[in-house]
């Protein structure tokens, strides 16, 4: 037998399951439904242990061996002997939402269960295990033990603000049947001090690991299960004055209908599109990190290739092969299955914005456009006027080549009225200094505004031929105006507006670069070849030879390796199951009817070509169908009740993890990428700020700057935050030697204080402290002159008697009545709304009986006289220690 024990992150609490290794064929997995306590779980080991053991000191006589440590089940999984169990070794933390951390799996490990004395050999199961052993489960595969990654930060919290009355009475339907017998004990002993936690199911378009869990998924507990996510997640840090603000980038790539390029296009009989992937750009302040009290933001926008059936035939070794359409669709069956999973899932308008190319001598691409805009328009005759289908035709190719006319500029027109409709999200209501000054851009915004803030309804869907290069560049603009209305929202600057050549959109541009680059990877086999700078035409001229030798990589990928990885995708999403005495996967001329179930089956139910909608969908809109407070949702949700004092619901010990050794230089939040690190400039009085507008020769990190470049400083990075910084010219002059030493990232401040004093100070020595103080115009922005205005002087000598005036005033009320007569004084009228008004005093803040009462309480403990404990006390501790040891 396997023993596979599992813990929480404290290690407090564990389970465990039983694997039998005697059956060749079938998997046999038994819960035994108890959680134990690690002393328990000691116990049950070491009984094991002397249970397996032989006589002592005999030969082979281990007993009970660790065969591998592990952070997570990626699941099981079957060819022709018998099963697989696939365990995450490694893995690596990328970034953090609300205290919940989301991880990248860096290795696998895949175990044999049966053992060799039941083994039933065959001998193309290695074949199967190298084809499976293809998709590298190191690269973009993300999981998170305790945040629904398959579903948006929207839909989740939107869960969590389910009324109360609904979550009591769905715990009390499930208790029944409530899978562990120790789950509830000890829960109705004292009124208030459950607390409720809401566990959805997850996504399954999104989720790639779902056909590894199935043969588990009914027999184990639902803590074994760990879902994975693939495509792309990066989290940066935008650091406002030091507030920080954590911009995180997320993409889900669908696993229905995945493969490569060349041979997963259009979209498959059920309505699932090739190259669809959902990107979610989240953004709070990290200052405040649970989700009921922080300020969180998101938008989600999609891409997807053409929802029709068509196809490229690369049999002709051609760059471009033509492109065909496999099978007429008069009723555009496949566009509204396609349009209904979107309506569901996002709710209306649904825009489409369609880049291919309108205009071509051969028509090529054209083909696509005319299709669509025919299947647009039949399936908008029966939907609602203001719920139809919104297209956008632009010839993004069009607009490059053509000089007059800026191609970022004509796409941030589209990207404002596209983020106009469907508004974005955020937990917040609105700021009162919004409507204080309003602008007119905030009072235009769509989405659906409730009481706890904003959601988004209806996104935007991007396609090109590809979806590649350009619409990573069009997803990039229309992200970068929600970034600017999400910062807004949050209060964090004045106006909707971001430039270019910012820190903040520097920052968010290498996101989207990252992300493009990963996504392109993934589906096209090479980076992006066209990035945002080459649209913005100020791409080097080192980036064309770059871009050459990418599309001969995307070529090459495309001709030579796209078939393995196609088939190696099909076994691992359990499109293809390997079975005896039928064909093998690589006998197969075509993976066509695995992907259209209806080539193998008629369906005996016929959607209507008019009501193509899912019931109940339109009745919501614009809300979208998955988030409204349904019966048929609630079914989706599991309710369980926590103590308040559990360990699985205190944010404050998953995140800071008091029970482990850490150190600085490994911290997260610590490591990640940093506006004012890498992308501000290093010099000294420079505007802190990530919206001022900088000149490329004056930022921290080129703009120009290539992609190794930035590889580079990510592998620095670690390193740097470690080492001490190289003596810049600045450090020489900070006022003492013991400053330098203990605050580094302060040094820049301190030698922006002490340098003008240096200038003051030396008088004859000016020559000399040239080449150590930098002159006025680097320290200020500006050239001080030599002698100040007389108004200038006029308006100082009216300061400094003022604040003679005001001193004069203090010090004589002290020792005069105060309503004593003054000559030769000015009676200053306090214009603030503090009651005491002056550079010397500040109101004390008044504390309440209580926090009186707990204070004195503290000196006396200090001085030995202890308090005797109330009832309250006993009953807290009695709670904390059954919660701890019992």
């Amino acid at each position: 037998r396997y023993f596979l024990v599992g813990s929480n992150p404290a290690e407090t609490k564990y389970r465990v399951l039983k694997i039998d290794r005697t059956e060749p064929k079938d998997l046999v997995i038994i819960d035994d439904k108890h959680v134990y306590t690690q002393q328990e779980v000691r116990e049950l080991l070491g009984r094991l242990d002397l249970g397996n053991r032989t006589k002592i000191g005999q030969k082979g006589s281990s007993g009970l061996s660790r065969a591998v440590s592990a952070f997570g089940v990626v699941g099981f999984v079957r060819f022709l002997e018998g099963y697989y169990i696939v365990l995450i070794t490694k893995r690596r933390k990328m970034a953090d939402i609300g205290g919940h951390a989301i991880y990248k799996i860096e290795d696998t490990n895949m175990i044999y269960i049966p053992n060799d004395s039941v083994r039933v050999t065959h001998p193309d199961e290695a074949r199967y295990l190298r084809i499976f052993q293809n998709v590298d489960l190191s690269s973009n595969f993300y999981f998170s033990y305790s945040y629904d990654l398959s579903h948006s930060l929207q839909y989740n919290l939107t869960v969590l603000r389910m009324p109360l009355e609904t979550l009591r009475t769905e715990t009390t339907q499930t208790r029944q049947e409530s899978f562990d017998i120790f789950e509830d004990e000890g829960l109705s002993t004292q009124g208030g001090s459950g607390v409720f936690g809401v566990c959805s199911k997850p996504y399954e378009k999104y989720v790639w690991n779902g056909k590894l869990l199935e043969a588990v998924k009914n027999t184990v507990h639902r803590d074994w299960l760990l879902y994975i996510i693939h495509g792309f997640c990066g989290q940066s840090k935008l650091l406002i004055y030091g507030r920080p603000i954590y911009v995180t980038l997320i993409a889900r790539r669908s696993s229905k209908f995945a493969g490569t390029r060349f041979l997963k296009r259009g979209a498959n009989c059920e309505g699932d599109v090739a190259n669809e992937v959902e990107t979610e750009q989240i953004l709070y302040d990290a200052s405040v990190m649970s989700f009921s009290a922080g300020s969180y933001s998101s938008y989600v926008q999609v891409r997807g290739s053409v929802p029709l059936y068509w196809s490229q035939d690369i049999s002709t070794m051609m760059p471009k092969p033509p492109i065909t359409l496999d099978q007429a669709d008069p009723f555009a069956h496949v566009a509204a299955l396609h349009f209904d999973q979107m309506l569901q899932r996002f709710g209306s308008p649904i825009i489409i914005l369609n880049l291919v190319k309108e205009r071509e001598k051969r028509k090529h691409e054209r083909i696509l456009s005319e299709e669509l805009v025919a299947a647009v328009t039949y399936l908008n005759q029966f939907l609602p006027p203001e719920h139809a289908i919104i297209y956008i035709p632009w010839d993004m190719a069009k607009y490059t080549k053509s000089k007059l006319c800026n191609v970022l500029d004509r796409l941030n027109v589209i990207a404002e009225s596209v983020v106009k409709k469907t508004g974005f999200f955020v937990n917040r209501p609105d700021s009162y200094c919004s409507i204080l000054r309003p602008d007119e851009k905030w009072n235009e915004l769509g989405g659906y505004v409730v009481s706890t803030g904003r959601l988004q309804t209806g996104v935007l869907r991007t396609n090109c031929v590809d979806c590649l290069d350009r619409t990573n560049t069009a997803q990039f603009m229309v992200g970068k105006c929600a970034l600017a209305y999400q910062l807004y929202s949050l209060g964090l600057i004045d106006k909707p507006n971001l430039q270019f050549d910012t820190d903040a959109v520097r920052l968010f541009e290498e996101l989207y670069e990252d992300h493009g680059d990963t996504l392109s990877l993934q589906y096209g086999g090479s980076q992006l070849v066209h990035r945002v700078k080459t649209y913005r035409k100020i791409a080097p001229w080192t980036q064309h030879s770059k871009d050459i030798m990418q599309t001969l990589s995307r070529y090459y990928s495309n001709a030579f390796s796209d078939a393995d990885r196609q088939d190696s995708i099909n076994l691992f999403l359990g499109v293809f199951k390997p079975t005896e005495g039928k064909p093998h996967l690589w006998e197969l001329p075509t993976d066509f009817y695995l992907h259209h179930k209806n080539t193998l089956s008629l369906s005996q139910t016929r959607r209507s070509y008019t009501y193509w909608w899912t019931t109940g969908v339109l009745k919501h809109l614009p809300l979208p169908f998955d988030e409204v407070t349904c019966a048929e949702n609630r079914h989706k949700l599991t309710v369980k009740k926590f103590h308040k004092y559990e360990e699985e619901i205190d944010i404050h010990n998953e995140f800071f993890r008091p029970y482990e050794l850490s150190s600085f230089d490994e911290t997260f939040c610590l490591a990640m990428t940093n506006s004012t690190r890498d992308f501000m400039p290093k010099n000294v009085g420079i505007d802190p700020s990530p919206f001022t507008v900088r000149k490329p020769e004056e930022t921290g990190k080129s703009v120009l700057g290539n992609k190794s470049n930035r590889e580079e400083t990510v592998l620095q990075r670690k390193t740097a935050a470690s080492a001490p910084p190289p003596p810049s010219e600045e450090a020489v002059s900070s006022s003492s030697e013991d400053d330098s030493g203990t605050d580094k990232e302060d040094e820049g401040a301190v030698s922006q204080r002490s340098t003008p004093v240096k200038v003051t100070d030396t008088g004859d020595n000016t020559k000399i402290t040239e080449n150590v103080v930098q002159s006025t115009k680097d320290v200020y922005g500006v050239n001080l002159s030599d002698v100040p205005s007389e108004d200038d002087l006029a308006i100082y000598a009216r300061f400094v008697q003022l604040g003679q005036s005001q001193h004069k005033q203090d010090k004589s009320s002290q020792q005069f009545c105060s309503k004593h007569h003054f000559d030769k004084v000015i009676n200053l009228i306090p214009i603030s709304s503090f009651s005491q008004d002056n550079i010397y005093e500040v109101q004390p803040p008044r504390a309440d009986r209580k926090s009186i009462e707990i204070f004195h309480a503290h000196i006396q403990a200090g001085r030995g006289n202890m308090q005797p404990l109330g009832k309250d006390d006993f009953l807290m501790y009695r709670e904390y220690i059954r919660n701890r040891y019992l």
